[in-house]
């Protein structure tokens, strides 16, 4: 575990000097994710980084694409590239453009930016895991405001009726989108009983930024046998950064350089 929380502070340093350099990004939802991701990446999911096409791996999709320096916080710490592709966030040409995007980035499994999608596509992975009697697992990690979108259930729907127990949804409810608080842009009401009532299981973990519960949850999940399941994680948008924490204002914006080094002496300091 301790490997694990120093992992998680090393990625949220990662995310904030890589937005931080490119002048622009989101930092409020990638910062939020990071226990989610680092629990994945680093202990539940079978993947190999020197592999990346292997056929039994299991898959990872970051529906909420512009969280996209998380994943790439992620995946450069896991070893799937250099870490000096950093530098290079959301440049002309670079590997690490504003979205992830499957053609540049090794470990992507699919594009992803226009919400929604990111979760249909991993719907129809983990039907041809199932199709291909393989036993890996697709995961999915979409925001609470993502939820707003109609394609987002119509995709839990499919996973349900075909009974995908490879699924794995986790939700990062940090209750903040762009415009503001979720509740007051388009209310998405209780999270988890929607997720039931499309015949998911469901698991709500109290405190997602806390490793811990977040892996009991990730490895519950991977025992269901019965369907797909839902993962809710009760998360703070900026996490770890004082000045960002639960702030709808820094969901797409880059810290200034004096702002940048006060937040990596706190998250230094965690």
């Amino acid at each position: 575990m301790e490997n694990l929380t120093s992992i998680a502070k090393t990625v949220r340093q990662d995310i904030v000097r890589m937005i931080a350099s490119a002048g622009s990004g989101h930092p409020g939802g990638s910062l939020s994710g990071v226990e989610i991701a680092v629990a994945l990446y680093f202990d539940i999911m079978n993947i190999d980084p020197k592999d990346v096409t292997k056929p039994d791996r299991d898959k990872f999709v970051l529906s909420k694409g512009h969280a996209a320096p998380l994943l790439y916080a992620v995946l450069g710490n896991r070893g799937y590239f250099d870490k000096a592709e950093f530098n290079n966030l959301r440049k002309f040409g670079a590997m690490l453009q504003g979205h992830p995007d499957m053609e540049l980035v090794p470990g992507v499994e699919i594009s992803t930016g226009s919400l929604g999608q990111g979760i249909s596509a991993a719907v129809g992975m983990a039907l041809a895991q199932k199709l291909d009697k393989s036993p890996a697992r697709t995961f999915v990690l979409v925001g609470d405001g993502e939820l707003e979108e109609g394609i987002v259930w119509e995709a839990l729907m499919s996973a349900a009726h075909h009974k995908l127990d490879n699924f794995i949804v986790f939700v990062d409810y940090n209750g903040l989108q762009i415009d503001g608080r979720t509740e007051d842009v388009m209310n998405v009401g209780n999270i988890g009983a929607k997720f039931a009532a499309f015949d998911f299981d469901v698991i709500e973990v109290e405190d997602g930024n806390d490793l811990a519960s977040v892996l009991a949850a990730a490895r519950k999940a991977c025992e269901n046998k019965d369907g797909p399941t839902a993962v809710v994680c009760k998360t703070i948008k900026g996490k770890g950064v004082s000045f960002m924490e639960d702030k709808a204002g820094w969901h797409g914006k880059a810290p200034k350089e004096a702002e940048t080094a006060q937040a990596l002496a706190e998250l230094e300091g965690r």
